[in-house]
């Protein structure tokens, strides 16, 4: 079937808007987070456990989808996915206790592993190699169109009364759920799992011997520090606003929105400069996203800067620089991913998620425990934001060559 670049966009589009509705499934909580903890007396310690439930669940979750991502087709998987974490996230808003939310942050967490191997699945599948890095620009800014929506929307939806939380979670979850009707009737007989051209193309590395290169395991390096500090700042920016800072929950809801509204800039960037270095200064596409990651790296790396900032502007652009380095750092390693492997890319991008998920996810209790600890957030949001570097070290002392790849798909 032929594919114009510009049906080649609009896919890209429709997975932007997987990625926002994932986000928004996910962040309702965090922004919630001090209604929550008050309503069911948590503990920091207790919170984080919530999201380290969520996190294994995510690597479980991304083993599975990761190996159906290359057996099955993305037509029937993907919608599949999308309707299981939105249904757990509407059910998180009639739960009656903290065991009950806990397991349903536990299945959403699972659900939500399947968006990135089917996702990554169809940029590779339709977008040649240079236009990669900011189709995954474009499918990861859905996370910041996400995070910016929703703090809105449960400020429109949560009134004085402390429970009125959960009609937000049930809002955000319906609107999965239309995704998936939108994806069935703009797929129909797209022709979207045929087989690539490059993964025909290509001789089929063994799988294991992918995993035991130097490549792969200087990728699971870097996901370990970018996941670190996105997902760091993401379940702990409210509650260190408020209670760290002294910030009102209206005034840290408005920030959450201009916090994301930097990701979005600073992921979409990222595509655009990496564009720019290949087509005008003739790096490699590979050449081109380490530049950028490491660009990236520097304005996470403000982060040192937070234990001398009190409540006011300089604070709040510091956090705005930092995230926009945090959400930058994801298309180069989508790209990275993709490099490796045109036989293997649901399977690599499963085990790697799984693999990050179940490495970082223990960070929130650790991070919940020093902060009751400490009465203090600054000393582990300082390390999350130096944790991206440990990506640039292992690409320049693992990453012994490019990995065997395609060409690209046609343009």
């Amino acid at each position: 079937m032929k594919r114009t670049s510009s049906w080649k966009w609009w896919i890209t589009g429709l997975l932007l808007l997987a990625t926002t509705i994932n986000y928004m499934d996910r962040v309702t909580l965090a922004n919630a987070s001090v209604r929550v903890t008050q309503e069911f007396s948590l503990s920091d310690q207790q919170y984080g456990n919530l999201e380290l439930a969520f996190g294994w669940a995510f690597a479980a979750g991304s083993l599975v989808f990761g190996f159906l991502a290359d057996r099955f087709r993305i037509y029937w998987l993907y919608p599949c996915v999308l309707a299981g974490w939105s249904l757990m996230g509407m059910i998180s808003g009639w739960t009656a206790d903290y065991m009950q939310l806990l397991l349903c942050r536990t299945l959403l967490g699972f659900f939500e592993a399947g968006h990135w191997p089917c996702a990554l699945k169809t940029t590779f599948a339709v977008l040649n190699e240079k236009d990669r890095t900011m189709g995954n620009s474009v499918l990861q800014s859905g996370a910041s169109i996400g995070a910016i929506i929703t703090p809105q929307v449960m400020k429109l939806l949560m009134t004085e009364e402390l429970g009125s939380w959960r009609s937000a979670f049930i809002v955000v979850g319906a609107f999965g759920l239309l995704w998936v009707v939108v994806w069935l009737w703009m797929m129909r007989g797209s022709g979207l799992d045929e087989t690539p051209r490059q993964a025909t193309s290509t001789p089929r590395q063994p799988l294991g011997e992918i995993l035991l290169s130097r490549s792969f395991w200087a990728l699971a390096l870097l996901i370990t520090g970018t996941q670190t500090v996105w997902h760091i700042y993401r379940v702990w920016m409210m509650k260190f606003l408020q209670t760290g800072r002294g910030y009102t929950e209206a005034a840290a809801l408005d920030f959450q929105s201009a916090y994301y509204i930097s990701t979005d800039v600073g992921c979409f960037l990222a595509g655009v400069i990496s564009l720019w270095l290949v087509r005008k200064n003739g790096l490699s596409a590979h050449d081109a996203r380490r530049w950028v990651y490491a660009g990236a790296c520097v304005l996470t790396s403000l982060s040192m800067l937070i234990p001398s900032l009190e409540k006011g502007w300089g604070l709040l652009a510091v956090l705005l620089l930092i995230g926009a380095g945090a959400l930058a750092l994801f298309p180069c390693y989508y790209s990275f991913v993709q490099e490796l492997s045109a036989h293997h890319v649901g399977r690599l991008t499963g085990l790697l998620s799984m693999w990050v998920w179940a490495v970082t996810s223990p960070l929130h209790k650790l991070f919940g425990w020093i902060a009751d600890t400490n009465q203090s957030y600054d000393q582990g949001l300082v390390i999350a934001g130096l944790a991206p570097w440990l990506g640039v070290i292992a690409m320049r002392w693992l990453w012994a060559k490019r990995a065997p790849s395609d060409a690209g798909a046609e343009p």
